[in-house]
């Protein structure tokens, strides 16, 4: 299913509101790789998206007309030094930028 909308512009992601416990959903850009999603976060830990899936990793990808429950992580820039590097190319090819801090979703 991955590689059938990896050439779409963007994902929907829902996440659960860390204090509220509300499902809040973000359209943002996103690349495949490795049998995952990568999206990036621009403000980094700052993001409210970010802090939630640090609070609650399940989360919900809405792309195309596939959905599907997944789990999210952000990368670690040392631990994850050569994923962090991959996913970041692969969003400067698709989008002409690939900065920010890159979250793995991986379906469920």
């Amino acid at each position: 299913m991955l590689g059938e909308v990896a050439g779409l512009p963007y994902l929907y992601l829902t996440t659960t509101g860390r204090r509220t416990g509300l499902l809040r959903e973000i359209e943002i850009w996103f690349v495949v790789h490795d049998g995952s999603f990568y999206i990036f976060a621009e403000g980094f830990h700052r993001a409210q998206w970010v802090k939630n899936i640090v609070r609650n990793p399940h989360v919900r990808v809405r792309v195309g007309d596939q959905s599907l429950e997944a789990r999210a992580e952000a990368l670690d820039k040392e631990q994850d030094a050569m994923e962090w590097h991959t996913v970041q190319d692969l969003a400067r090819a698709k989008y002409g930028w690939g900065d920010g801090l890159p979250v793995r979703i991986t379906p469920t």
